[in-house]
Order: C-alpha cells, then structure tokens, then sequence
C-alpha cells in the first residue's frame, strides 16, 4: 500500500502517462491486450500510470469497464509501477469509482470534472472534499478543467481539511492562476502539467514551479516521450525545440482538426505503431485514413522506439 504521502513523492517527480483503454472492434473492453499494453509501458520508465484517465476514455466507460479496466492496470503494474485510477462525474458517482479504485488496489486517485453543470467554487471544493474524504489510505489529485475549477483560496481550505489531497494537475493554463496556486500553496501539493499534449507547454510550466506533467505521446512514442522529459529537465533546448519543430507542433495540426482528438490521435498512434487499441468510442470519432497517413509520417521521422 502507498501512503498519500508517498504518492506525493511519487509524482513530483519524473515523467507520467495515461494509457489509453482497449476495446474490440465491436467496442468492447480487451483485458489482454490491455495487460499486454502496460507490460510494453511500464519498463520505459514513466514514474506513475493512470488507467482510466481522459485519454483511457473514462467518460465513456460502463461501471463494470472501470472495474475491469482498474483491476487489470493494478494487477498487471503491481510491483513495477504505482496506478492512479480515474475518477469523476456527480459527486456520488466519482465517490462510488473512488472507493472501487481503492478496493482494487490503486495507489491513488485523479478526481476529474463532475461534467455537464456548472458549480460556484464552494459547490465544487465540497464535491473534492466528499470525494477525499470517502477514501481511507490512498491519495487524491484533483484535476483543474473545464467546469471544474478551483482557486486558490479555495485549494487552501481543501489542503486544510483533506489531508489525503496530495496533488493538483492543471488542464486550463491560466497562467495568473497557476502562478498564484503555486506561490501560496507551495510544497503543500505535488504540481503536475496536464494541459492536452502537454509537451507543448512543459518548458513554460517548468518556470512556473510545475516540472512533471503527464503525456499522451507516451502510448506510442515512449522512447521521444522520455527523450523529452529528459531534454526539458536539463535544460537542452537544443533538443526541445528540434522536436518540438519537428513532431509535436506538426501532431498538434492534426489533433486540432477536430474536437475529440486529442484522445483519438493517441489511439491512431498506437495502431500505427503496432499496439492497437481498437477504435475510439462515441462520441468520440476516428482519424481519417488520410490523417493516419500524415500521422505515420511524423512517427517513422523518430526511428525505432
């Protein structure tokens, strides 16, 4: 068992990833290439896994997927690598998935957007602070998106009442924000970058406090997603910025051409790659055979993996 604390420690460091989830061509969740995905991962040295993230399409999940899907990530990484388990929806549900994950051995939990309603910061720190509180020995991230952020007075009662609450992921890149989180919670909260195709922001994010962050890329392209990290963290800008050139701003052409696909291309790149996951599920929706071709050509730029 990994202690919040430990977790803590875990993630403030090194470079993270979300696998994306398995399905057969009929939609259907895949146990054994799943297993046979993380087995491929864990190895390349990401610090922490979190299944049933936003690209492992946890919005899209049945209850018994996310049990399925938890149950193997843990089973499959035990001893390798520590799994964080998605989590989200109205509060009741992300309580239901939170303890489920903790059932199942997860180390923590990445508490995502309750979705569809807006809330005032009161309303959404009480649906963290439930979601916290509903757990028993592991830690909590919470995810700052969409409709589901918080400030940082906000975060500063959070931090007091919750002490399992141990890591803060940025999806909006509200630079005043961050800036201000970070300046006044300081070592209260392990930071991580978690904007879509993060690479593309890690630089700035490392100037802001923020040095680890989670990437997509890391599903298909593990080798140059570690090559990254490792080229941001020594300040090799000399690196950064070939790959920045020469893979990730043409990728960003591609993701942005629809919505959906910053999950959906990730997908593309493991098929391409030789690790499908099968398609993506409604609603979201595929690349184009033409997209794919374009895709192929920037993942074989990078060489083996």
């Amino acid at each position: 068992m990994t202690s919040p604390q430990e977790l803590k420690a875990i993630v403030s460091e090194g470079l993270l990833s979300f696998p994306v989830t398995d399905f057969d061509e009929q939609g259907d969740f895949r146990a054994d290439t799943y297993a046979g995905r993380l087995e491929w991962l864990a190895p390349y040295g990401a610090t922490a896994l979190f299944a049933a993230g936003g690209t492992g399409e946890f919005f899209s999940l049945t209850r018994s997927d996310y049990t399925n899907v938890i149950r193997t990530a843990t089973e499959t990484c035990r001893g390798k690598v520590p799994i964080l388990a998605g989590a989200g929806g109205p509060t009741r549900v992300a309580i239901d998935y939170a303890q489920e994950a903790e059932r199942l051995g997860a180390s923590g939990v990445l508490l995502m957007p309750h979705y569809l309603t807006e809330a005032s910061q009161e309303g959404i720190a009480a649906h963290v602070e439930q979601v916290c509180k509903a757990v028993k020995n592991i830690g909590v991230i919470v995810y700052n998106r969409a409709n589901s952020k918080l400030n940082a007075d906000m975060l500063e009662r959070l931090a007091d009442s919750c002490p399992n609450l141990i890591g803060f992921k940025d999806g909006v890149g509200e630079i005043e924000a961050m800036v201000t989180i970070r300046r006044r919670l300081g070592d209260r909260f392990s930071y991580l970058g978690g904007l879509p195709t993060a690479e593309v922001y890690a630089a700035a994010y490392k100037a802001l406090g923020v040095p680890v962050y989670s990437s997509a890329v890391f599903n298909f392209i593990p080798k140059t997603a570690m090559d990254f990290y490792r080229a941001i963290a020594a300040d090799d800008h000399a690196t950064v910025g070939k790959l920045l050139d020469e893979f990730f701003l043409p990728y960003l052409a591609i993701r942005n051409r629809r919505q959906g696909y910053a999950v959906s291309i990730v997908k593309a790149g493991a098929k391409l790659v030789g690790r499908s996951a099968g398609p993506v599920r409604a609603p979201l929706t595929d690349l184009t055979e033409e997209e794919l071709a374009q895709l192929d050509v920037l993942i074989r730029k990078l060489g083996a993996q």
